[in-house]
């Protein structure tokens, strides 16, 4: 008999390791397939949710927000490309060239969630995650977002009134406050059935794991 998990993947669309951590967490999910199956829900969490709409070179941002050398986030971009071809993501290997703000996106994902079929909002996720982190085209940019929700499956006209319209942005701040007020102030944060967390963007071995003994208990 398969088990059934609630997941709630709270991750932000700028964040390079929710990327890795959501196809490692993919490759999971394909592994314990048939013992094991997921409702898989994206709640929303912004890294810079002060950021202007004509957003910021990465390097600069970087420097400013963690003190990082250019040598340094080279290293550590290095490594992200690493973790994410094990994981099956792939990265613009010369990075993003500037860090966007992701409310809309974000408003686009709440409405995908809602008011998507099955799947959809998944789909979504992940077009926007490989615009961005794939093509380092701006999750600002209301074409990028409404080409990532028709190659999703969304209907266009919709969510082209969703975006314009500014809908869904009190659900987010709300999701936004909840979360962090329960604790979560880094992302990714894989959330198991409202009571297992599971923080990072850790190998596809650790989450089949946490996936296999949350499931045996439940």
């Amino acid at each position: 008999m398969s088990t059934t998990l609630n997941i709630d993947f709270v991750s932000d669309v700028s964040c390079p390791w929710c990327a890795i951590g959501l196809s490692a967490l993919e490759q999971a999910l394909a592994a314990v397939k048939g013992n094991i199956a997921a409702e898989l829900h994206f709640q929303p969490f912004e890294l810079n949710p002060q950021m202007g709409p004509e957003g910021q070179d990465i390097t600069e941002h970087l420097t400013q927000k963690y003190g990082s050398t250019g040598e340094q986030q080279a290293q550590i971009r290095a490594t992200i490309c690493q973790r994410g071809a094990q994981a099956g993501f792939t990265f613009k290997p010369e990075g993003r060239g500037r860090i966007w703000n992701t409310f809309d996106a974000h408003r686009l994902l709440l409405w995908a969630g809602k008011e998507g079929a099955p799947g959809q909002q998944h789909a979504l996720k992940k077009a926007l995650l490989t615009a961005y982190h794939g093509r380092a085209e701006s999750p600002a940019d209301y074409a990028v977002l409404l080409a990532c929700a028709e190659q999703a499956g969304l209907d266009g006209t919709r969510a082209r009134a969703v975006l314009e319209g500014g809908e869904f942005a009190q659900d987010v701040r709300e999701r936004e406050q909840f979360y962090n007020a329960n604790g979560i102030h880094s992302v990714p944060a894989v959330i198991i059935n409202d009571r297992h967390l599971i923080s990072g963007g850790q190998p596809a071995a650790v989450f089949e794991q946490a996936l296999r003994q949350i499931a045996d208990g439940a």
